[in-house]
Formats: structure tokens, sequence, C-alpha cells
């Protein structure tokens, strides 16, 4: 199971119009701890900003299920109800989930969770589909656990 954590990093920007302004981007990193989501943001983070940052904040985030894809320039948080039946008193129990899908449009949303839940057994729902402030999205990879678990050489 993965843990999520959102790190927001603060940075001076450089505008369009050569103003530079403080803006502070909310990424999605799967660490195992606040302090490895610190440490893995601010090593995916440093090539690609010029000058100072800080990690202005960290928060775990729970999600159930993450849908890529490939062509998606956006995240959409989907809240969905997995539908159960209740044996004893015959009624239908919703319960909430929260996942994120990768999609440029709302509609491409819906489909690209569509597709992700096709193997599933259980009914659903999709109940609601936000957009989410979210620059990109770090999971862990074996390249990762590569880097962390590097040994010294024994002679």
């Amino acid at each position: 199971m993965n843990n999520w954590f959102e790190c927001k990093v603060s940075y001076d920007k450089a505008g369009e119009d050569g103003m530079v302004k403080k803006v502070t981007e909310p990424y999605l990193v799967d660490a195992l701890s606040f302090t490895e989501a610190e440490a893995r943001i601010i090593e995916e983070i440093r090539p690609f900003i010029s000058g100072d940052f800080t990690v202005a904040g960290i928060k775990r985030v729970r999600l159930t299920e993450l849908f890529f894809n490939a062509s998606g320039d956006r995240y959409y948080r989907v809240k969905v109800f997995f539908i159960t039946l209740d044996e004893k008193s015959g009624t239908e129990k919703k319960t909430a989930s929260q996942m994120l899908a990768q999609a440029s449009t709302v509609r491409e949303a819906i489909e690209v969770v569509e597709d992700g839940m096709k193997g599933t057994l259980i009914d659903y729902v999709i109940a609601a589909i936000t957009e989410t402030p979210l620059m990109d999205v770090i999971p862990f990879s074996a390249e990762t656990k590569e880097k962390q678990s590097v040994t010294p050489d024994v002679i």
C-alpha cells in the first residue's frame, strides 16, 4: 500500500513579463514517512528550480488508487462509493473512497477511472470529481529503492 504525501514547494518564479513572483506549488509524493517525503521532493525538484526553494508544508493524503494517463496534463480527485449489500438487514452500504486520475478534462477523468475499474467485481458509483492544483505525482519506483539501499563495497 502506498503512503501519499502532498508536499508544497515555495520558490521565486519568473513570469512571462519578467517579473519575479513567489509561488507555492503542490506535488504528490509516495514515501514511507514525512522525512522521506521531504527528502524525495527536494531530490526531485532541485534540477528543475534555479535558486532557493523551501518545502513549505507536508500533509498525508489518503488515496486508495491512482490512475495514470500519459496524455493527461492535470490531476483530478475522484470520490467513489463502493456499494455492498448488508446480508443481515438487506440494505445497501456505501463506502467512500478517494482516487486520483490523470486526465485533460473531467470527461476523460471519468473514462480513465472507469477503464481502471473495469476488472473489479464490486459495484461502484462516481460521486464527485474535482480538479486538483497538483503539479506532478512522484511515485515510489525501483530506481528510488536502489538509491536508498546503496551498500559500501566489501573488500
